[in-house]
């Protein structure tokens, strides 16, 4: 491993203005899970990193108010995942943790570093996206909010520009309550996915007012399905023959990437059937503590 320089700031302003620079070798380290790795295979080689562990603890804490609820970018994903606001308001995000990498991985990681990272591979991001979540993004002087289905645009990338932190993640619950996750993986429980399944609904009684369906992990990025989605739009809950055709229709538009977990034509099959249950998983939820 290429040596570097390790600063840790003592707060989130100390923290922009290190990062305010124009070396693009200058890395925010949140948990550091991931970037370690890369740094260890030589994919990475900054020149300094910018510790955010000692920042103000403020930037770890979860939060609701009476639509949304807030998560701090530095929270572990262990804090959310057993987060008593998370379990009950957010089921689907704390059940989604269970099996997201292994116990000494959530420990760490944060937030915020998940997100950044923009591995295709990541449960939390198209959960994030079907609940309509989005992200407050600090530079120095200035703070914007985009959502989270606008921040990753590719493979290991996203649209932060040098110098910006991602904050926080308001998350709302208009969608929480009828939301499902399936994770499909080739091998163990917890082992990277071949794909990812997210779906979020809100209804009236036995209609669907809005679909939100979101696919991972075989594609280079997150991505909603709005041909599916459209299908679902004015549905009865009580037909299974659209649900039927929202799994023909998501198959229909994706285009998944074969790769060692499968070829396209398994993957685009295995749309097919999963975002039907899902939205069976979705439709059956109620809510509450997972």
């Amino acid at each position: 491993m290429r040596p570097f320089e390790l600063l840790e700031p003592s707060s989130l302003r100390e923290a922009l203005g290190l990062l305010d620079t124009a070396d693009e070798t200058v890395r925010p380290a949140g948990g550091g899970t991931a970037l370690m790795l890369m740094m260890k295979a030589g994919v990475l080689e900054p020149s300094r990193l910018i510790s955010l562990r000692r920042i103000e603890p403020a930037w770890a804490e979860i939060s609701q108010s009476a639509d949304a609820v807030e998560i701090g970018a530095l929270a572990t994903l262990s804090a959310i995942e057993h987060s008593g606001i998370v379990r009950s308001e957010l089921p689907v995000i704390a059940r989604t943790l269970r099996t997201l990498a292994n116990v000494r991985v959530r420990n760490v990681a944060t937030l915020g570093g998940n997100l950044a990272h923009a591995d295709p591979h990541m449960d939390l991001p198209p959960v994030l996206i079907a609940l309509g979540a989005s992200v407050i993004i600090a530079s120095r002087g200035a703070e914007r909010e985009l959502p989270v289905a606008e921040l990753i645009s590719g493979y290991y990338e996203t649209t932060l520009a040098s110098g910006e932190l991602i904050v926080r993640v308001r998350v709302p619950k208009q969608f929480a309550r009828f939301s499902a996750y399936r994770k499909i993986t080739t091998r163990s429980a917890d082992d990277w996915p071949a794909l990812g399944v997210a779906v979020a609904l809100d209804r009236e009684g036995p209609v669907l007012r809005e679909a939100r369906i979101a696919v991972s992990a075989a594609f280079d990025r997150p991505l909603r399905l709005a041909a599916a989605e459209a299908v679902l739009r004015g549905a009865s809950i009580d037909d299974e023959a659209v649900l039927i055709h929202a799994g023909d229709a998501a198959a229909d538009e994706a285009r998944p990437i074969a790769d060692e977990r499968g070829s396209a034509a398994y993957k685009r099959e295995l749309i097919r059937v999963h975002v039907r249950r899902a939205l069976r998983d979705a439709l059956d939820a109620q809510g509450g503590t997972p």
